[in-house]
Order: C-alpha cells, then sequence, then structure tokens
C-alpha cells in the first residue's frame, strides 16, 4: 500500500527536508561509520516499553521540543538537558527528544547530551524515512524510535520494524485513524501511539483516542498522544485502556515544565490512589 500522495502538504515538506538532510548526512558520514557507533551502544528497548507498561503510576512520556509549526517557539530559553533532568526527577516513564531541526529546532546533539545525564528510557522523536535514522537514534542514545505510519508505505514499516528489533531499540508506531492502526498492526507493531492532532488541520481532538482504543489488542501497549492537559484527560484515557501518555506543549508552555510535570503525576496518582481505595 502506498501512501505518499495522501500526505498533508506540511508533512509532505517536512518529509521531503528530512530526506534531504539525511542524504547530507550520509555524505558526511557513511552508514558503516554510523553502524560502528551504534555497535558500541546497548539500546534497552525492553526497558522502555516495561516503562510504559507500569500499572502503579500513570506513565507519562514527557517531551523536550523547542518550537512546532502549530504553535511556533514554545520556549525562548531551550535547554533540553535540564528539562530532561527536571522531567527524570518529577517521575516521568521516559522522555521524548525532537530530534528534527528545520521545523522544530531539534538535533541529535541534544539527544546524545539528554543520553549522558539521565538515565530514564529515551525516544528519538523525528520524521523516520530512512534505515539511517535508526542507527544514527541508536548511536546516540535512543532506546525507543518513532514511526508515522502515514509517511511510510507497508514494506518500510515492516523493515523499519524488524530493523529497530535487530538494534533492540523500541519502536512507537503513530496512527491517526483505523486505516493507519490496521497497517501498524499488521506490520507487528508491539507500542501504538494514537495521536489526537489532525496532520491537515493541526487541531487536536481527544475523541480520536477513545475511538481507536477498542480495535487495539491487549498485548499491545497503548498511548495517547497530543492534547493532553489535565489530570481528567489522563484518567478518563487510563479508563478507555491507554498505558501512557505522550505530553509535550503543555508542559513547554509553562514556567517551570519539570514542576508542572511533578503536580500532574502528584494529581493523578490522588486519582489511582482513590480508585484503588474505592475497589
Amino acid at each position: 500500500m502506498n501512501v505518499t500522495d495522501s500526505r498533508p502538504d506540511l508533512l509532505n515538506t517536512i518529509v521531503e527536508a528530512t530526506r534531504r538532510a539525511v542524504s547530507d548526512r550520509c555524505a558526511s558520514r557513511t552508514v558503516a561509520a554510523v553502524e560502528r557507533m551504534a555497535a558500541g551502544r546497548s539500546p534497552r528497548g525492553e526497558g522502555f516499553r516495561e516503562a510504559l507498561r507500569d500499572e502503579t503510576r500513570y506513565n507519562v512520556i514527557a517531551e523536550c521540543k523547542y518550537r512546532s509549526p502549530a504553535r511556533g517557539v514554545l520556549r525562548k530559553e531551550y535547554r533540553p538537558v535540564g528539562l530532561a533532568k527536571a522531567y527524570a526527577k518529577a517521575g516521568a516513564a521516559a522522555v521524548s527528544v525532537l530530534t528534527e531541526p528545520a521545523f522544530f529546532g531539534g538535533s541529535l546533539e541534544h539527544l546524545k547530551s539528554i543520553r549522558a545525564a539521565v538515565g530514564v528510557p529515551l525516544l528519538r522523536k523525528d520524521f523516520v524515512v530512512t534505515e539511517y535514522q535508526l542507527l544514527e537514534a541508536c548511536a546516540a542514545g535512543a532506546d525507543a524510535v518513532l514511526l508515522i505510519a502515514s509517511i511510510l508505505v507497508d514494506s518500510e514499516l515492516r523493515n523499519f520494524l524488524a530493523t529497530a528489533d535487530d538494534l533492540e531499540l523500541a519502536t512507537l508506531v503513530e496512527v491517526h485513524d483505523r486505516s493507519e492502526l490496521d497497517r501498524a498492526l499488521a506490520a507487528g507493531a508491539k507500542v501504538v501511539g494514537v495521536n489526537n492532532r489532525n496532520l491537515r488541520s493541526l487541531a487536536v481532538n481527544l475523541e480520536i483516542s477513545h475511538k481507536l482504543v477498542g480495535m487495539i489488542p491487549e498485548d499491545v501497549i497503548a498511548v495517547s498522544e497530543s492534547g493532553l492537559r489535565v489530570p481528567a484527560d489522563l484518567k478518563e484515557l487510563r479508563q478507555a485502556g491507554y498505558q501512557a501518555f505522550l505530553i509535550g506543549e503543555s508542559l513547554m508552555t509553562q514556567s517551570d515544565p519539570g514542576a508542572a510535570l511533578g503536580k500532574l503525576l502528584a494529581e493523578t496518582d490522588l486519582i489511582l490512589l482513590g480508585s484503588h481505595g474505592s475497589g
């Protein structure tokens, strides 16, 4: 199945920019060189999955993101290492690091620096369109990578899942509708992220998560992404069947993102304790 023609213009622009950037990086650092760098790393892909399965807490993947096409610069003073350390201290299950440079202001160097500073599992969030990027993620210290179903044909999705597995990287396969979810499951996805953001309009609707969760098998980890702001959002989605939540902009726009995450987790812990007490 070829899905390239159905990509929204913005997404297509980002993907094409990514292909050019990867080509440039390949010219300066060969696949063999990156393979040697990756060989010295031991990603904790299973550790990432285990962190998202923890039933004793609300599992938040907290995101380090400088800017976005939807909202522009999210934080003028962007210090990714400090943010990641604050997230880890606050109790993040994992940290997501944007590494796409042109549209999100990210960098692989951010990922490398964060890896040296924190022990929690790290997700490389980017627009992965080549296996070279999987090797880069491994070499930079990621434990997991994002794969976006809408920008990959079925053969690419299967091959990238297999390559990531060989590298011991976990994968978070992002979907936006039933068709993409079916494709992700058919390819063998173990962790599925339902993105509540419409990639065409950039509008957010949590009903997307509610609509798709019943179609995700119990043995597949379900993650809700985008638009999550208050404890009630997480409570409703956890009750619906989600095990983890990826939160970025609502944290990045706070004066103290680490403290904001800590407050959110403290309040969800009270929800969890209350549910246990009532049972």
